[in-house]
């Protein structure tokens, strides 16, 4: 998507080391191969903040404040939010909810189904210790889903989705007891993270737009069921719903019809997830050496 935009990441947002494979470790098979990907090692604050500065300087940007909900007024959307511990309002023609896995535009404007909810679970750790590669470890005693290892400069950041109501912080535990007893060396604990992660197992979880309310990304379900990766789903979306709103402000059917084909791509994750999370097609996949990297010694 990245290359899409024509853009090009600066040399200050990458995060050593760049890495070209991915380590899988199959607890549930005791099972490991590594496989090749091209991913980008970037710190991600200030990939965030590459991103906004390509927003034009006529844009009104408010920092710092949080969006409270909206209320019709008239042909307008009064949008309440807090800035500076004061209650501020502004009005806007089309709203757009970019919030994320639990969007409280979302929440307002539609009342469809909502994706899966996971809670995900990240820690750093500081360590001097080299990894050429990111690690992903499945583990049905764990989550029906996956856990990683991400090498980030100095640190190991180690994370988890769980399903909620699974205790997440005792499966969170395990999984370092896990990590531990197979040898990986994880370093002491600078910091502890938490967020949701959207789980979007069918279409009808998916929400594009309410007559002038229009989500973008994961708050409209728009997140990879097999990976959780979500900013090319998230660039891809805005990008659609910009040129819909460009052509006039009856925009919401060529907003859908532009997102067809990232729907399709929904679709086809979930056609993906069985190869992925059944341990026993997981385990013939495996064994089968398809497309397996080999490492040389």
């Amino acid at each position: 998507m990245l290359a899409k935009l024509n853009l090009g990441v600066p040399k200050s947002v990458l995060e050593e080391p760049q890495i070209f494979a991915v380590k899988t470790h199959d607890f549930d098979n005791n099972l490991t191969r590594y496989y090749q990907r091209f991913y980008i090692n970037v710190n991600r604050s200030k990939f965030d903040k590459w991103l906004l500065s390509y927003v034009p300087s006529d844009v009104r940007i408010l920092y710092n404040s949080v969006y409270k909900n909206y209320e019709k007024d008239g042909k307008l959307y009064k949008v309440n939010y807090i800035s500076s511990q004061k209650k501020q309002y502004l009005h806007c023609k089309i709203l757009i909810g970019a919030d994320g896995a639990i969007s409280k535009v979302r929440k307002q404007a539609f009342n469809n189904h909502t994706p899966d909810k996971y809670i995900s679970i990240q820690k750093w750790y500081k360590t001097k210790n080299s990894m050429p590669y990111f690690l992903s470890v499945f583990d049905r005693e764990l989550t029906d889903f996956y856990s990683w290892v991400i090498k980030k400069d100095k640190h190991l950041i180690i994370g988890s989705a769980f399903k909620k109501g699974d205790d997440p912080n005792k499966k969170f535990d395990l999984l370092i007891s896990k990590l531990l007893k197979h040898g990986y060396d994880i370093g002491d604990e600078v910091k502890k993270e938490g967020t949701y992660i959207n789980r979007t197992r069918k279409l009808k979880q998916i929400a594009l737009v309410n007559e002038k309310v229009a989500l973008v990304g994961e708050a409209a379900g728009l997140i990879s069921p097999s990976s959780a990766e979500g900013i090319s789903y998230a660039l891809s979306s805005g990008y659609k719903l910009a040129k819909a709103i460009n052509k006039g402000i009856a925009f919401e059917k060529n907003y859908k019809k532009s997102m067809r084909k990232l729907v399709l791509n929904i679709f086809i994750k979930n056609i993906k997830i069985p190869a992925m999370y059944n341990s026993h097609i997981r385990k013939m996949i495996m064994k089968s050496g398809l497309n397996n990297l080999k490492i040389l010694s």
